[in-house]
């Protein structure tokens, strides 16, 4: 998923959320709910933000529903852009730069 740093805010890219779809994959529906659980906004239509307070949570999230082999790691690690100066150490075990 696409993601990069504002202001201490990790942003995820709107189009690369998985969508939550009426009678879809379990697993899919869960992912989503648990990714909004725990953003600080996640608007349709807007990048969803993640303070530093839950980046521990996004990362084991993210690194338990990579382990259950459902989601592709495309879906599970953090794209951050190549002139991003540092990942922050939380978040380096489920990310990588564009």
């Amino acid at each position: 998923m696409r993601a990069r740093l504002e202001d201490e805010i990790v942003l995820l890219h709107h189009e690369d959320v998985p969508p939550f779809k009426k009678g879809g994959s379990v697993v899919r529906n869960s992912y989503f709910w648990a990714l909004k659980s725990i953003a600080g906004r996640a608007s349709r239509g807007r990048d969803w933000e993640y303070e530093p307070e839950v980046w521990l949570a996004l990362q084991r999230m993210l690194l338990s529903f990579s382990e259950s082999g459902y989601l592709g790691l495309s879906e599970t690690i953090l794209e951050f852009p190549a002139d991003t100066e540092e990942i922050p150490a939380v978040l380096r075990p489920v990310a990588t730069w564009q």
